[in-house]
């Protein structure tokens, strides 16, 4: 990358609006957004942002894939790529003991991070009381003893729901020990190291969280919220068990991973994958 596209696309960047749309589309990788669930999601008028995804394109940054009359946009990486290679160019003039993640520099590779082990999973969902509580409860029984289960809400003060709690009963999970919990529970300094954290519903995904210490793998696998369905008491619990329903089918086939055995990037790709399953 030359000077003159490097500086222009840090000017594009060095706006407060049009940054917070690129850290958006960051954290939706790689399914992107489209532009009414971004409006939404930044509080931002339609003509404004926009402006903000035609400035950003026109850096070439993020990109824009049609399919009908939906638009959607995606970071563009080999441009974002460029830009931090080029930044990271000059970085301490290569010097690999000095630039390299601190993981690295104190010796420890993937292979030895990820070996056969108990893995800690942190679902995330707005409330904590019916996706990320049935994730939770599906990986906690059908994990074979690989996988400690977490799951956290973004809402404060949720509770579980009560159609929730029938589906996991009648599918035969222990409920007794399941509580909503608040995301901060685990971003205390005494809350277990992360190896996976998922989000399970759009709302987290795009939430703008801090980044998780020891940079855990992740994915998005969203899942309609079963909270919103309305009619009879019976539709509304036939949508709780089309969500444990799905994802039942993720877990199974995350629980079922080779974890040890693939690299990072081919691990990665299969989360993705699992998260594209409908």
């Amino acid at each position: 990358m030359e000077m003159k596209a490097a500086s222009d696309s840090l000017a594009v960047l060095g706006h407060e609006g049009r940054l917070s749309v690129f850290r958006l589309l960051m954290r939706r990788m790689p399914r992107g957004a489209r532009p009414g669930e971004m409006a939404a999601a930044l509080a931002l008028k339609p003509a404004t942002l926009s402006a903000y995804l035609s400035a950003l394109e026109g850096a070439g940054l993020i990109a824009a894939a049609r399919s009908g009359r939906a638009i959607t946009y995606t970071v563009h990486l080999p441009g974002i790529g460029g830009l931090i290679d080029y930044l990271h160019a000059d970085c301490c003039r290569g010097r690999p003991d000095l630039c390299a993640p601190p993981a690295r520099r104190a010796g420890a590779s993937w292979e030895e991070a990820m070996e056969d082990r108990v893995y800690n999973v942190l679902f995330i969902c707005s409330g904590n009381s019916a996706r990320s509580i049935f994730a939770e409860a599906l990986l906690r029984d059908l994990g074979k003893g690989r996988f400690r289960a977490f799951s956290a809400g973004i809402r404060p003060q949720s509770e579980l729901n009560p159609f929730a709690l029938e589906v996991l009963k009648r599918a035969g999970h222990d409920v007794s020990g399941l509580r909503s919990k608040h995301l901060s529970e685990f971003q205390a300094p005494d809350a277990p190291m992360m190896d996976f954290v998922f989000t399970v519903c759009d709302t987290a995904a795009n939430e703008e969280c801090p980044p998780w210490p020891g940079q855990p793998l992740t994915a998005h696998w969203g899942v309609a919220d079963p909270v919103k369905a309305t009619g009879t008491d019976a539709e509304r619990a036939l949508a709780f068990s089309r969500a444990y329903a799905e994802l039942r089918r993720r877990i199974i086939a995350f629980a079922a991973l080779p974890i040890p055995e693939l690299e990072k990037v081919a691990l990665q790709s299969r989360l993705d994958a699992i998260g594209r399953e409908a």
